[in-house]
């Protein structure tokens, strides 16, 4: 086992948090029960916000990566076994706890899974917290009662990562998809995951109304605020609206007409705080639902080195799809 390893740090520097690249011992590392040899990380819009030292992180000094797979290399928990493959989506990663973007890492037990047999690391990470955290809004939606039958379900943020993994799974199980995006140029890109038609964010707010046609019959947000507020006024009666992002704010100008008289739901939809069991379910319908043939077009991955270029470019819109981190690259 090398002495050394590489992790992405954030640190505070003259009051403000910065990332820089650094080698660490596993004396460095956090005190927790497995000690987990990674292979690969993801860039979420979270990390983008780490990277570029928006605040996220809580404690100083912080391991950026809110997602990682890899190996067990030592374990006190019963449930762990050197060998065992592993990955961590959340809990807290990157903000309190020490996270992915380190080439060793130290995590409780009560965070990891084992990899499923459906998935290798890359393609675990390919699905990341994204992924994950779509299969979570699928699911609340489907308990909800929004099926297939009850008609065009709208996904916003489309091009991005959840929103690119939403469009493909529901596609998949049978919806007719409308993708919302803020880019044009991503139109050919949607249609190829599945979606059914193309609406651009201007056409998404319409004429701005907190309560106007009805026209969805579920949705799935990751934008937030008047984008979030507009879907919500433009549901169909018991429709519902699984909300699970702010890339537009955290504001919410809605009334209270689409709740009361039509009958819409409001789903928050957190994939951080999970529990294992939801977890597992979320993953294990991934291994069914989702179509790996897509990664191609959805995934691209590179080296840890370019992530402090990659955050600023989630951070402006400018990333289609996913990006899987390297950690070893």
């Amino acid at each position: 086992m090398s002495d050394t390893f590489r992790a992405l740090v954030i640190e505070d520097q003259d009051g403000k948090q910065k990332a820089t690249f650094k080698d660490l011992t596993l004396s460095d590392l956090p005190d927790e029960d497995v000690l987990v040899e990674v292979s690969y990380s993801t860039l979420n819009y979270k990390d983008g916000l780490a990277v570029c030292g928006k605040g996220i992180a809580r404690r100083l000094p912080m391991v950026g990566g809110v997602d990682l797979a890899g190996t067990v290399l030592e374990s006190a928990s019963d449930e762990f076994k050197p060998g065992d493959k592993v990955i961590v989506n959340g809990f807290g990663l990157s903000e309190l706890h020490w996270g992915g973007y380190s080439q060793k890492q130290r995590l409780s037990s009560d965070w990891l899974i084992k990899l499923p047999d459906a998935f290798t690391g890359q393609e675990a990470m390919s699905v990341g917290t994204a992924g994950y955290t779509s299969m979570l809004c699928v699911l609340a939606l489907e308990k909800a009662g929004v099926t297939p039958d009850k008609g065009e379900v709208l996904v916003t943020g489309a091009a991005g990562g959840v929103g690119s993994f939403a469009v493909a799974l529901l596609a998949k199980l049978g919806y007719t998809v409308v993708a919302s995006s803020g880019r044009a140029e991503t139109h050919d890109y949607l249609k190829k995951l599945g979606a059914a038609s193309v609406i651009s964010r201007e056409e998404t707010i319409g004429k701005g109304r907190t309560f106007g046609k009805e026209r969805w019959a579920g949705a799935i947000d990751s934008v937030g605020s008047s984008i979030l507020a507009a879907v919500i006024g433009q549901m169909k009666y018991g429709g519902a609206v699984a909300a699970v992002g702010l890339a537009g704010g955290t504001d919410l100008p809605t009334s209270v007409l689409p709740f009361i008289l039509r009958g819409v739901s409001l789903l928050g939809v957190d994939s951080v705080m999970a529990s294992k069991a939801i977890r597992k379910e979320a993953w294990d319908r991934l291994a069914t639902d989702l179509d790996k043939s897509l990664f191609a077009d959805m995934i691209t991955v590179e080296p840890m080195s370019n992530l402090p270029a990659l955050a600023e470019q989630i951070l402006k819109g400018q990333i289609k799809g996913r990006v899987v981190i390297d950690v070893n690259a």
